[in-house]
């Protein structure tokens, strides 16, 4: 028979190494705590299905992007305006209207102008509707771009992973997003915009191959971008945002560090043969980063909701056709629908008077959209009436009231 000390005694003991195993576990959990804290955001990774089918994973599930491209410049302002900061809280009024058709993800074209109110703005949008962050960056295309410029390449570059590191731990955070159609600058033409280029460009004969010149000093210097992104933040995807699938041949092999490729695409109510495509000539994920229809008719001179919601419910449809579980290519992840609200600044984007007038000019042509193609001289696109939300200026002098248009509870029908 054991003696009562011995008892005690083996009592301590136990209790010793209970209260041990107590302290372990807390710090344990401290240290993973702490670690989810610096590692921030769920990871976010790209699955390759059969080698050419793809799935865009959050928290281990597949992720369907179904995306607004969102920039709520009010009625009277210009491109300058800076929704992250607006002490109206223009995204909280969004949000909810975001959240209650579907919308999971909106697309930026950049971060805020103060880093506290971006990452302020991004956590109300993920932690109370449960819409995540495209995070773009313009790199530099609007600053007198010159691709193959060491000073330039170094400037933008540094501008970027400075964006990078200041929200790749905020929750909300789901891809980073690489320029927007600056492919537009490799060469003239009517669609062109920004042109830039070298003594040694300028030397070459053939245009063409002035243009592919172009492509692979600005190809290349996205992936050396992307190629940095990952060495910092292993969390998310980075994509390349081009217009339509222009000069991208010349990207196929200077983008190995690309995880998507983003597109912009304005083919009117079919993307066509799109994703076959881009499964054929660069083998990655796609992504639609803009899309969409304007709802002003040209040639009747009226407002069109329907045929806005019409275009756009076709063109959605195409995309979750050729998602992962369709029957179509499988390369999608999603699409943003451009866009959100009506910008009343875009017509005469230089003359502040007009800012606060709803343009019904059109500014240019597109034969995709032939319901008014037979407007005067074909010109039938209205950059001021591409939103599915219509805007309206409250005489109180607070936020514009938002008015939705057909094409929002046509895609709260789709995405809900």
């Amino acid at each position: 028979m054991q003696s009562a000390g011995f008892i005690i005694h083996m009592k301590k003991i136990v209790i010793v190494v209970i209260s041990g195993v107590i302290a372990l576990i807390l710090i344990i959990s401290s240290l993973l705590f702490a670690f989810s804290r610096i590692a921030g955001a769920d990871r976010v990774y790209i699955k390759t299905i059969e080698g050419k089918r793809f799935q865009l994973v959050v928290k281990n599930r597949p992720y369907i992007i179904k995306g607004m491209v969102y920039n709520p410049v009010p009625i009277g302002k210009n491109h300058e305006y800076d929704f992250w900061s607006d002490p109206r809280r223009p995204h909280m009024v969004d949000g909810e209207l975001m959240k209650d058709a579907g919308v999971n993800t909106i697309r930026v074209y950049q971060s805020g102008n103060y880093v506290k109110a971006t990452k302020g703005t991004m956590n109300d949008l993920y932690n109370i509707f449960g819409i995540r962050v495209a995070m773009g960056h313009w790199l530099g295309f609007w600053d007198n771009p010159n691709y193959a410029d060491p000073v330039f390449r170094e400037t933008v570059k540094k501008d970027v992973l400075a964006m990078v590191r200041a929200y790749k731990d905020e929750k909300g955070i789901l891809v980073w997003i690489l320029g927007n159609e600056n492919n537009v600058s490799f060469s003239y033409g009517p669609q062109s915009a920004n042109l830039w280029t070298t003594d040694e460009i300028e030397k070459l004969d053939d245009p063409f191959l002035k243009r592919q010149a172009r492509a692979k000093f600005y190809y290349s210097f996205v992936n050396e971008i992307a190629r940095e992104i990952h060495k910092i933040d292993k969390n998310h995807p980075v994509v390349l945002a081009n217009a339509e699938l222009t000069d991208i041949d010349a990207a196929v092999d200077v983008t190995p560090d690309i995880d998507i490729l983003g597109c912009s695409i304005y083919r009117g109510k079919s993307f066509g043969s799109f994703f076959r495509e881009a499964q054929k000539k660069l083998n990655k994920p796609v992504l639609i980063t803009e899309f969409g229809c304007d709802k002003y008719d040209a040639f009747l001179e009226k407002e069109d909701q329907a045929i806005q919601a019409e275009f756009i419910e076709a063109e959605v449809k195409e995309v979750d056709k050729n998602i992962f579980t369709g029957n179509g290519s499988g390369n999608s992840i999603g699409c943003f629908v451009f866009e959100w609200t009506d910008e009343w600044w875009k017509f005469k984007e230089d003359d502040a008077e007009r800012w606060g007038i709803h343009d019904t000019i059109p500014s240019w042509s597109n034969g995709a959209y032939y319901f008014d193609i037979k407007a005067p001289q074909n010109l039938n696109i209205n950059e001021e009436w591409w939103g599915i939300c219509s805007l309206k200026k409250k005489k109180s002098g607070g936020l514009d009231e938002r008015i939705p248009a057909q094409a929002y509870f046509k895609l709260k029908e789709l995405w809900k």
